[in-house]
Parts: structure tokens; C-alpha cells; sequence
């Protein structure tokens, strides 16, 4: 057996090859009508052609939109820190509404409603219905906590193509742990058996630290039992919370090992499996596909073949509660405020957004790395992390060619 093929924890997995992908939120390479290319032989592999807006500017693929920053939990990781109370500031109905308006012109952009926990906003259900009615996917994040029936029958009556709901642990004293209340691992699987009754699709979230680097094949089949249509895992960003959780930090070794254990993984399962916040798996995809002597095509890789690592500013960027636009919900970069400049204008013209799009000023590794085109390294871990959204992937282990020594292999 591969060497690539043992999980971090110690246990080694074995698998026949399997396809199949969601179809209840459309992937966003698809929905964009991106297209891969193949480089000359030897080149790092098929590199995603962005679609084009008619300025030029790329298309917009998917927004996450913190809708409200409130939440009824406490987790150890959250980016925003958030509470139960209402936060003051934030968009009103009114705004939310003239907000989704401008949406369409910059494409079809999955909206993706977050929080803290969007259930915790009252007119949540008024706001995905409106943009389910301009034809906008839409998907929805809550904590799975706050699902009743009733609930779960009003997301489905808006239009949500699918939820995410966040498992970190195989059981409950790790999971309600980590999220720091009591009860919430029952409270969100009750949640998921109220969204299944309803017919609303649903993918489990899964953030990696130390203390569930080992207990990943049982979350995995914790999804399987449950019926999940996707698990995405997230490598962890230390900012908010998670600043003060350095401990569960993993290695850059450790997390090329997860995802060299999440390529192998990936074969044995007909359930769509993603690594996000995790660019470095774009690269390790195409060694080992070279490495099988395999194309990355969508026939082959899936939708993994039509994008890139790090979306932010580039097919992807997250709009706060009181209206701030950022690459991700992870850089607190302020790229304008939705209140002040029109949106299609910050996603056209922020001097973030160019950078990240041009890429020939990033440094480091990044900046000479061969697979800057796939994966380009994680912005927000190299700004929280260095201080330098610019900066070098904190957490890669992967040496670029121009910067080894002639001969040497990575």
C-alpha cells in the first residue's frame, strides 16, 4: 500500500475508485462555466480558466454572507467570536434586500447565508426566499441546534438548496467540547433528522484540529449513517477564537499528510468529499494524479479539476453583517462596505481583490512556487499567522523547484 494512503492518526485505508457529486448546490466551478486546460507535458496540471464578466473582472462564484453575528453556541474556533446578542449595525431588511439586487451582476454566485447562526435572525427566511426568486442559489449554515420541525419546513419553503451542519467529533463529549455547549452534538443531529423529513439536503462540516485528527474515519461514518450528500473538511485559520487555540494548531507536515490521506480516502466513497482552506490540496492532487499517471479532467477529478485552492477575491468573498466586504470571512481585509460603494464595484475594482487575482506579487514560496495557479497558498493564514497577506503558505511543506537546490526532488 501507498505510504500516501495512511491516515494521520495511524490507521490505514484501502478503497475502490468512486465518483458522484451533489447536484442540490451546483459546484461552483460549474456554475461558472470555468473550463480546464492542459499544460504541456510536465506542467503541474489542468489549470482552471476563470469565466469572465464583460469588463473582464471574473465571474463571481460564491458569497458567504454573514447575515447575522449572533449564535447560541460558544465554539473554541469561531472566526467571529460571536454571542446571543444582537450586534448592533447590522444590514436591515431593506439593505439585505437592495444588497441581493446587485448579486446578479456579477454572475450567478451561490449565496451561501451565514453567521454566527443565520437562524438567529428573524427575517432570515424573507431574505433567502427573495434571492431564491431572483434565481440565486442558495444555501444555508446554521449550527443545526436551533432546527425544529417547523423550522426546518420554512428553509425548505424558501428555496435552500442545501444546509451545512458542523460536526468536529465522532460523539458528543468531543464535539459539544469543542463547541462549547452541553447537548449541541444531540441537538444538531436532531436538526439534520428534521432537515431529512423535509427533503433539504445537507453536507457535514468538519474543522481539523489535534484533537480529531484520529477520530476522522469515524466522522466520516458518523456522515455516512446520517446520510449526508458531502463532508468538507477546513483546515483550521487561527484568528477569533481559534487565535487562542495554538495547541490544536496541526504541523505543516501533519497537514500534508491529511490530505494525502483525504486524495486516497476520497476513492472509497460514492459521497462528495472537499478539502477547503486547504489550497495545498490542489497541488497534492496533481503530483499524485502525475504520479498515477492520470489527466485532471473532470472525468477523472470532478469538479476539483475546474477550480483552484483559494478562491478569495478571485471566485469567492464573504460580506460581514454590517455590510464590509472581505476575500474571506478568515482576512479581515476591508475591501469597502456594501452601505457605502455598490458591490459590483468593490468586486471589480478592490485593490485586495486585484492582488490576489494578479498573484505576481505574492511572496515567498508562493510567490516562486510552480503551483501558484491551483493553490496560491492560504491568504488568511499567511496574514494572521506572518502578518502579510501577501506572505508565504505558513503551513505547506512543498519545496518549489526554482528554490531547490539543482536535482533535488521535493
Amino acid at each position: 500500500m501507498s505510504h500516501h494512503a495512511t491516515h494521520p492518526g495511524g490507521s490505514a485505508l484501502g478503497g475502490n475508485p468512486a465518483c458522484g457529486l451533489p447536484d442540490a448546490v451546483p459546484d461552483a466551478a460549474a456554475l461558472s462555466g470555468g473550463q480546464a486546460r492542459k499544460g504541456p507535458e510536465g506542467h503541474p496540471g489542468g489549470r482552471p480558466r476563470p469565466a469572465l464578466l464583460p469588463d473582464g473582472s471574473p465571474v463571481c462564484r460564491l458569497i458567504a454572507w454573514e447575515v447575522t453575528r449572533s449564535c447560541n453556541l460558544a465554539c473554541k474556533h469561531c472566526r467571529a467570536e460571536a454571542h446571543p446578542e444582537p450586534y448592533p449595525g447590522e444590514l436591515s431588511t431593506a439593505e439585505a434586500k437592495a444588497l441581493i439586487d446587485t448579486f446578479p451582476q456579477v454572475g450567478r454566485p451561490i449565496i451561501i447565508f451565514t453567521g454566527g447562526d443565520p437562524m438567529m435572525r428573524p427575517d432570515v427566511y424573507e431574505l433567502v426566499a427573495y434571492a431564491h426568486a431572483k434565481g440565486l442559489p442558495c444555501a444555508f449554515s446554521p449550527n443545526g441546534t436551533l432546527i425544529t420541525p417547523e423550522t426546518a419546513a420554512s428553509i425548505k419553503a424558501a428555496g435552500v438548496n442545501r444546509c451545512s451542519i458542523s460536526i468536529d467529533g465522532p460523539d458528543a463529549a468531543s464535539h459539544d467540547s469543542f463547541r462549547g455547549v452541553p447537548g449541541a452534538f444531540a441537538a444538531s443531529l436532531r436538526g439534520i433528522e428534521y432537515l431529512k423529513a423535509v427533503g433539504v439536503p445537507f453536507q457535514i462540516n468538519t474543522t481539523v484540529t489535534r484533537n480529531n485528527l484520529s477520530s476522522f474515519k469515524k466522522i466520516f461514518e458518523l456522515c455516512e449513517r446520517l446520510g449526508a450528500d458531502a463532508w468538507h473538511i477546513f483546515l483550521l485559520v487561527p484568528m477569533g477564537r481559534a487565535s487562542g487555540l495554538a495547541d490544536q494548531v496541526i504541523t505543516a507536515q501533519e497537514y500534508e499528510d491529511v490530505l494525502h490521506w483525504f486524495y486516497d480516502f476520497r476513492k472509497s466513497t460514492k459521497m462528495h468529499l472537499k478539502a477547503t482552506c486547504a489550497p495545498h490540496y490542489y497541488r497534492i492532487m496533481r503530483q499524485r494524479a502525475r504520479e498515477e499517471g492520470l489527466s485532471v479532467t473532470p472525468e477523472t477529478f470532478g469538479m476539483d479539476a475546474l477550480t483552484r485552492g483559494c478562491l478569495g477575491g478571485t471566485g469567492f468573498c464573504f460580506i460581514s453583517h454590517v455590510g464590509q466586504v472581505q476575500p474571506c470571512g478568515y482576512l479581515e481585509l476591508n475591501c469597502g462596505n456594501v452601505r457605502t460603494t455598490p458591490f459590483p464595484e468593490i468586486w471589480r475594482s478592490s485593490e485586495y481583490f486585484l492582488q490576489f487575482r494578479d498573484q505576481s506579487c505574492y511572496k515567498g514560496k508562493c510567490g516562486a512556487c510552480e503551483y501558484h495557479k491551483v493553490c496560491g497558498g492560504c491568504r488568511a493564514r499567511a496574514y494572521s499567522m506572518d502578518n502579510d497577506h501577501l506572505g508565504e503558505e505558513p503551513l505547506c511543506t512543498y519545496i518549489p523547484a526554482k528554490l531547490r537546490p539543482k536535482g533535488e526532488q521535493p
